[in-house]
């Protein structure tokens, strides 16, 4: 092959983003794909992993799976143009192909063109289907009495219908495991083919469905059932059909299908860029996790009542954040505005829960006090009782006066309890608006699908503004799965609209919540 010119021109990545699975890409297809200008991505490449991609990244599908578990798709030479002129233009091109590049797809062809229109070019590998069904589908595809030998081989028909061209004979004989790719179609031709030339009939099959994916299906036959069990049985595609005697080492249920919420499809509700710890805690059990905020956070309207604050911070004995965003927005003002934590140093800390306390953590800042219960009556009744036990046994508390000085960071909407607890008690109370909340007035595309076709088993609820948007987001529609609530007060909030929450976390965490979905599972 040519060997492409090294020059001034763009370069292009053929990079195998793995089975299904986001987290098997590997760290050199990440870089790649930060770094990408165009990213042109097959239709089984998990779209979790274009997440990688850089803000101002053009990013094009090249198709639609079809009935079959083919593509409609884009063809090799558009491909390739499209290739091409890219990198002529000095651009960083990713084709993302699902599982390996080098495994049954087209990148000899690729790969010859780049190199002959002088385009530099690297493939990185993936993590091809045959050997991600080893580890998910826990079935040993070698082993030392069984399989010395691994062969892998597409059953996919040849162009204008023609079944592939393969030595049956050879692969009957062959002193290992077979592992078919893209072979639902032909599989009563190469079933009956390998039974005609000596391989028996009762060798055990795995039909490996979606492998890594959240909803991955394994069925079990033989090679004398396997063309019928597939027609009744459907399987997931797309496919690997594993064929040898290591299929009967396997455990009934693997590791990967044994987990907790194995086949849920959970709805998160929090904002995209809080979300992650929570869908990584329920991916790790099983579930696959969509994400739909329901509540937009952004700036205040008016920062005005935010920096008169700020600048007379000496003059309060508290400040009193109830919530993790409270506490990012009002610290990241004071430090946008030249100030430093220093400016905290005469004020008490109080956090209603363990999330918005380890968010003071990230700025080195120790709260002071965080209720035994998270939430808001609990953060007043322990405030008012030091409060007046400041007042009756040590006189005048930080600031100037014996009435102690509280200043409160909220959202834009909230309720007023703690407020309101707070004045009742004889304290003075300041309130700053340090972030907006605002619903989201329409889902996702593909989440009010799957919220229509009522694919959605459980629905998480962390807040009454979040309880609310959903109710006004999808209506009657929430009836067709599950409410997770996080406290007391978002479970009456959820009555109130007309929905009884499944579950209620007895610790007002995101923790809480998992342990109450595991707990009614």
């Amino acid at each position: 092959m040519n060997q492409p010119q090294r020059g001034r021109g763009g370069r292009v990545y053929l990079v195998g983003a793995g089975p299904g699975d986001p987290r098997l890409i590997t760290v050199r297809g990440v870089e790649c794909l930060r770094r990408a200008d165009l990213i042109l991505y097959d239709c089984m490449v998990n779209p979790v992993i274009l997440s990688h991609a850089g803000p101002s990244a053009e990013v094009v599908c090249l198709g639609q799976s079809g009935s079959q578990g083919d593509r409609a798709e884009t063809s090799q030479e558009q491909i390739i143009a499209r290739m091409v002129d890219a990198a002529r233009q000095g651009k960083t091109v990713v084709y993302l192909k699902g599982g390996d590049p080098e495994v049954f797809s087209h990148s000899g062809g690729q790969t010859e063109a780049l190199a002959a229109a002088g385009i530099a070019f690297e493939t990185v590998p993936g993590v091809t289907a045959a050997l991600a069904a080893a580890g998910y589908a826990e079935i040993p595809i070698t082993h030392g009495r069984y399989a010395s030998a691994l062969a892998l081989v597409t059953a996919r028909r040849q162009r204008g219908g023609s079944a592939p061209h393969l030595d049956y004979g050879a692969l009957a004989a062959f002193p290992g495991t077979l592992i078919f790719y893209m072979g639902l179609e032909t599989a009563q031709e190469w079933s009956e083919a390998l039974i005609a030339r000596g391989k028996p009939p009762d060798t055990p099959v795995a039909v490996v469905g979606r492998c890594s994916w959240p909803d991955q299906q394994t069925i079990r036959c033989t090679l004398g059932t396997a063309a019928r069990v597939i027609a009744e049985r459907k399987p997931h595609q797309p496919t690997v059909i594993i064929v040898g005697e290591v299929v009967s080492l396997a455990p009934e249920v693997s590791w990967f299908a044994a987990r907790a919420l194995f086949g849920k499809r959970i709805l998160l509700t929090r904002p995209q860029d809080q979300a992650g710890p929570l869908c990584e805690r329920f991916e790790e059990l099983g579930a696959e996790v969509l994400i739909q905020p329901a509540i937009r956070i952004s700036e205040p309207p008016d920062w005005a009542p935010v920096d008169a604050a700020l600048a007379r911070l000496d003059r309060y004995d508290w400040l009193v954040f109830s919530s993790a965003n409270g506490v990012r927005y009002l610290l990241e003002r004071l430090l946008v505005g030249g100030g430093d934590l220093r400016r905290l140093g005469q004020v008490r800390l109080a956090a209603i829960g363990p999330a918005t306390a380890e968010e003071l953590r990230r700025y080195h800042l120790q709260a002071d006090l965080v209720p035994g219960e998270y939430r808001a009556e609990a953060l007043a009744d322990e405030l008012v009782g030091r409060c007046c036990s400041v007042r009756s046994t040590a006189g005048p508390t930080v600031g100037s006066t014996a009435t102690p000085r509280f200043l409160l960071a909220r959202a834009s909407r909230g309720r007023e309890l703690l407020a309101e607890r707070l004045t009742a008690a004889g304290a003075a109370v300041d309130q700053i608006v340090v972030y907006s909340s605002t619903d989201v007035e329409r889902a996702d595309e593909d989440v009010a699908a799957a919220m229509s076709a009522g694919q959605i088993d459980w629905v998480t609820v962390t807040s009454s503004a979040i309880a609310r948007s959903l109710v006004a987001m999808f209506g009657e529609q929430l009836r067709g799965c599950k409410l997770a609530s996080i406290s007391p007060v978002t479970s009456e909030t959820l009555r109130q609209l007309g929905h009884e929450p499944a579950v209620e976390a007895t610790q007002y965490t995101t923790e809480g919540l998992v342990e109450a979905i595991l707990a009614y599972q």
